[in-house]
């Protein structure tokens, strides 16, 4: 029986057919699981002239799973500005430069974003590798309502003051909040935001793809009681998602009213339009709401 290639090999043979310009390659890396990396990533890996890396150490790891080497550059976010000018000039010189932080993908709450910009400020090249994202991860087994889009806003701010008016905007909004939490700071954020709303719908995503994940939808206090319950629930990595109060429950008796009226003479689509102009709700809630309330002109 022949045995099966490896990850890296199998990853070469599928992308033989593809060009690998000189370019600065802002690619995706497991977020946990090493083997969420994809085999095009592995393939631009091996093609690379050099790696920059948010922590060499860390990148080194990934590199010796997949039996590869290649010279690195530490690019923490303290040494961003100054690594941007090494690897313009090497970009520049025809090298192919991969550049990958800690855990999923660059530039995403994490360095990257500043090389990406001066590589192309130089008119040099700049691509993509997709894969592992936290935010996309939390989003797809939130069971959230997406329809409206959500809102990336990287780390929740840590003052009481600027969390409070923080979550108090994410409420606000007509989007899902997704947002970062430190472990030390967890049951302070879920605290705050049972201030403001306790039956607000989270969803909590810990340590997602490694040993210990759990994915938690409930109000804000079912998932403020599930971390009490236990000390250990709060280590690890956080993402939390947050839904937007209902628009249309905010629809005082007079305002619905007006929006029957309208549905009287005009199709639903119409009404909640000019309902929309006059409330400043969303005419999508709007349009929902008269189609759960009462039968309407289509």
């Amino acid at each position: 029986m022949s045995s099966l290639p490896s990850p890296t090999q199998a990853a070469l043979q599928l992308c033989a057919p593809q060009d690998f310009p000189p370019a600065l390659y802002m690619l995706a890396t497991p977020i946990g699981n090493l083997a969420d990396i994809s085999l095009r990533a592995l393939a631009a890996l091996h093609h690379a002239d050099r790696i920059a890396a948010e922590d060499t150490r860390v990148a080194q790891r990934l590199l010796d799973a997949y039996g590869l080497r290649k010279p690195a550059l530490r690019c923490d976010r303290h040494r961003e500005a100054h690594a941007a000018q090494h690897i313009v000039a090497a970009v520049a010189a025809g090298e192919r430069v991969a550049f990958v932080s800690d855990a999923g993908t660059p530039g995403i709450s994490d360095p990257g974003s500043r090389i990406a910009a001066a590589v192309h400020a130089a008119g040099l090249r700049v691509l993509p590798i997709p894969g592992a994202s936290a935010v996309t991860a939390a989003l797809s087994a939130s069971g959230l309502d997406l329809h409206a889009g959500y809102c990336f806003a990287g780390f929740a701010p840590d003052k009481p003051a600027a969390l409070h008016a923080f979550l108090q905007a994410a409420l606000q909004q007509s989007r899902v909040t997704v947002f970062f939490e430190a472990p030390h700071r967890i049951l302070h954020c879920v605290q705050a935001l049972c201030a403001l709303d306790a039956q607000a719908r989270l969803v909590l995503a810990k340590e997602l793809s490694k040993q210990f994940e759990t994915v938690l939808p409930g109000s804000a206090q079912q998932v403020l009681d599930w971390l009490q319950a236990d000390p250990r629930r709060q280590q690890g990595e956080f993402v939390l998602l947050l839904q937007p109060r209902p628009q249309a429950a905010l629809l005082d008796a007079a305002a619905q009213q007006m929006l029957q009226r309208l549905a009287q003479e005009l199709p639903a689509a119409r009404a909640a339009a000019v309902a929309a102009d006059l409330t400043g709700v969303r005419r999508d809630v709007l349009y929902r709401w008269l189609l759960d309330h009462k039968t309407v002109r289509g």
